[in-house]
């Protein structure tokens, strides 16, 4: 918000210097980002036009006198306005001005002694353009006859700006009143409100023209006034000024007076050509789908069915709080205005804003929720101004329909001891009252405390510690005193979920996979493509969602793992190995819902990066069954891999993961991704691996051991292995047959290399290759020593699995 020092000085006087008060300003929670000054060029003074003589060789040119104060000066000027007697703004050789013919904006040029048409020229009368102060470059600028000759040009129109960066919780600071109104409060000096009151002599307005809203949820007030008999034409100086000063484009005095008061008080407003409006009646209602508008800009809008549209019986002729329609507004003809000053719904007009990408200063001030009470004050002061600056005569009374009426909360209790225990220091009563007396809060104390009523300017305020933070900022947090913490600092308390977060987390790193971060929410299209089961804990509905793309919390990490690889195989041909460990919210009817801790990967693409020689093959299976064994490896539990059935995994391919020690609990799965699935997420690639562990069940099962990290020595002494080829029953799980083996304390490990049914093979019988290397931590083993373990091996999975060795 840029706010000018002068303008702001027409409602309360400072004596402190602009730095103190931006510092004391920023201590108070408005920011000033920078005191820029515009208009405050060296070498530019008043001067006064002494002559003017036609230039000797050149018709359009014209020899122009001017004495600067210190002496005189002849310029060659082409301005057709310049005339003898006149005040202008008089730039010395050296000034440094803007170029007023370079494409390039901003661009500046020091002036320099120069021959023009062979006259010496001694620099420059300006133009506002040359200034930095307008776009006008047609003529001169003429000052005011009572500017003296000889003054820095700064102080007849430089202008000190305060760029204040506002939080969002502050609109009535969008309006150089509420500003004022701070500083107000911190001075102490009495702040001078803008005046409302106008007369009116006019028909009664209802006669003239009416007011209907079919749509009360996205219009909580809607008020209007009419004035006949306008002047359409340029606005004063003194209001272009202002405009200008905030960097607004003056247009004519309607459009001008209507930005003003939204830039004074905070409060949009628009103006319609009353002979326009269709019965002269007003309706706002919600757009119809695909309705269509030509906004302002002379572009064609489609509107959306949650759109709101100001319109008359007919068509529509304005989006409410964003931009009037070309049909209504005004031009120089026009002699009836219609002045609206409503409030709308915040959310909707941002989210109508956005969607037709249509950012305004009305549509930032809206957005923030403004108080009914704001429009009313707004269309007062905005119809004084057009009866002052455009003549007319304002209609008896004024339009207010306010469906809203009753439903903001007009007031919040503040307690004395309150204060202290937010604060932690006591502020004097006197204090109290004194500080949101000035801050516009009506006060109704008590033994206990007070009554605060919230004025209309104040969306932000709705509960005692907004009132507490008001104190606070103003009697400045500098000036609470400080205190060093007492006791004994806490004491470190374990946070198993974390810590177990983190080892996942490093484990799958160290597996040579990226993690990824990811939105917790998502929507329900979304989340069904992974296909969860029917008996799946019920979603989460935001209220408030920030877009419809995040209107659910997520119950599965799924989705966004397959979408994140999906969308990484469109653009990466290498191997592609992400996972995520994050929460996920299920809702299960009773109280608030479960965010469950939750560790999803996935693979897709190669296997290896392309290389003479390493392999090509594709990721599958085993890669995502590596990376959970590399998880449960680094926590220490031992899980069994079983066939089970999952919707969103291929059939037959997929394992749920068990662990017998802990009574067979399932904490996790893992499989190949079901065709169907991935195949809605758009993918370059055919096939992917996938896993997932439940941490929550994961900490259940870890909760009592102690964490330990085991070394083993470095043996010096030589490992044998050996090759067994075993036919089983195919329903006999590798898993089984290296579960037995390893029982063994010679074996340190065993793994199955190769699977074979069919030819040479008995139906229902399958052939399980298996390499076992043994080893002993104390001695060098014998063929004789190996061959008796083999045998106790073999017998066990006989026994236990009706295991055979393969006849070669």
């Amino acid at each position: 918000m840029k706010v000018p020092v002068s303008w702001l000085s027409e409602y309360v006087d400072f004596e402190m210097s602009l730095e103190d008060l931006a510092h004391r300003l920023t201590m108070a929670g408005n920011e000033v980002e920078e005191i820029e000054r515009t208009g405050w060029i060296d070498n530019v003074v008043v001067g006064h036009v002494k002559a003017v003589a036609q230039h000797p060789n050149a018709d359009r040119l014209s020899l122009v006198t001017v004495d600067y104060g210190d002496g005189e000066a002849e310029v060659v000027c082409g301005a057709p306005n310049v005339a003898a007697g006149q005040k202008i703004a008089y730039a010395a050789v050296g000034a440094v001005l803007q170029d007023a013919y370079a494409e390039e904006p901003g661009k500046t040029k020091k002036l320099k002694r120069s021959k023009i048409r062979g006259v010496e020229s001694i620099g420059m009368v300006c133009s506002v353009r040359e200034l930095g102060i307008g776009d006008d470059h047609d003529g001169i600028l003429v000052l005011d006859d009572d500017a003296k000759v000889g003054t820095p040009i700064g102080e007849v129109l430089g202008e000190t700006v305060l760029d204040i960066e506002l939080t969002p919780n502050r609109p009535d600071c969008l309006g150089v009143v509420g500003v004022a109104r701070d500083v107000s409060a911190i001075t102490g000096n009495p702040l001078r409100q803008p005046n409302v009151e106008f007369e009116s002599k006019g028909p009664d307005v209802n006669t003239l023209a009416s007011v209907e809203i079919t749509d009360p949820d996205l219009c909580l007030r809607y008020t209007a006034s009419v004035i006949q008999g306008v002047k359409i034409g340029p606005s004063p100086q003194w209001l272009q000024d202002r405009l200008t000063a905030i960097g607004e484009r003056p247009i004519n005095n309607l459009v001008d007076i209507t930005n003003f008061v939204m830039f004074e008080l905070g409060q949009p407003l628009h103006a319609f050509d009353l002979d326009k409006v269709v019965d002269h009646r007003v309706i706002v209602r919600r757009a119809t789908p695909g309705e269509k508008i030509v906004t302002l800009d002379d572009k064609e809008r489609k509107l959306g069915s949650e759109m709101l549209l100001i319109a008359d019986p007919e068509r529509g002729i304005g989006l409410a709080g964003v931009m009037g329609a070309a049909n209504s507004e005004i031009s120089e003809s026009t002699t009836t205005v219609l002045l609206e000053s409503a409030t709308f719904h915040g959310v909707n007009n941002r989210r109508t804003a956005h969607a037709l990408e249509l950012p305004s200063q009305a549509t930032l001030r809206f957005e923030k929720s403004l108080r009914t009470g704001l429009s009313e004050v707004g269309l007062r002061r905005a119809t004084k101004l057009i009866l002052e600056i455009a003549g007319g005569e304002a209609a008896s009374g004024i339009i207010d329909v306010y469906p809203g009426k009753g439903t903001e909360q007009t007031g919040v209790r503040l307690d004395r001891d309150h204060i202290k225990r937010v604060l932690g220091v006591e502020i004097e009563n006197r204090v109290v009252e004194t500080t949101l007396g000035n801050l516009g809060f009506e006060l109704a104390g008590d033994a206990d405390g007070w009554d605060v009523r919230i004025p209309y300017w104040r969306p932000d305020v709705s509960i005692p510690e907004d009132i507490v933070e008001e104190i606070a900022r103003i009697v400045g947090y500098d000036n609470i005193p400080t205190t060093t913490l007492s006791g004994r600092p806490p004491q470190w308390q374990p946070q198993p979920e974390m810590e177990l977060r983190a080892r996942v987390t490093d484990a799958l790193v160290q597996a040579g996979m990226r993690e990824i971060i990811s939105y917790s929410a998502t929507t329900s299209e979304a989340e069904a493509r992974v296909a969860l089961p029917a008996d799946m804990a019920s979603e989460v509905k935001l209220r408030n969602p920030i877009t419809a793309d995040f209107a659910v919390m997520r119950r599965t990490l799924r989705e966004t793992i397959l979408d994140t690889v999906a969308r990484n195989s469109r653009t990466w041909r290498g191997p592609i190995a992400l996972f995520e460990a994050a929460r996920v919210f299920l809702d299960y009817g009773e109280g608030l819902p479960e965010e469950r801790q939750m560790a999803a990967g996935a693979f897709v693409g190669p296997r290896n990066d392309l290389h003479w020689d390493a392999s090509t093959d594709s990721s599958d299976f085993y890669d995502a069954k590596g990376a959970v064994e590399a998880v449960l490896d680094e926590l220490g539990i031992t899980a069994t891999f079983e066939t089970g059935e999952d919707a969103t995994f291929a059939a037959g391919r997929t394992a749920v993961i068990k662990v017998p020690a802990a009574n067979n609990v399932v904490i996790g799965v893992v499989g190949e991704v079901a065709g169907k699935v991935f195949a809605q997420f758009d993918a370059e690639v055919e096939t992917a691996t996938m896993f997932e562990l439940d941490l929550a069940a994961i900490l259940k099962v870890l909760k009592g051991r102690e964490a330990t990290v085991k070394f083993d020595e470095f043996t010096r002494l030589p490992a044998s292995h050996r090759d067994l080829s075993l036919v089983v029953d195919t329903g006999v799980t590798a898993g089984q047959i290296v579960e037995i083996s390893n029982r063994n304390r010679i074996v340190t490990s065993a793994t199955v290399f190769d699977l074979f049914e069919g030819k040479g093979v008995p139906d229902g019988k399958k052939a399980v290759a298996v390499r076992l290397v043994y080893q002993s931590p104390n001695k060098t083993l014998t063929a004789d020593q190996i061959g008796k373990i083999e045998g106790q091996i073999l017998k066990q999975l006989s026994k236990e699995l009706g295991a055979e060795l393969r006849a070669q």
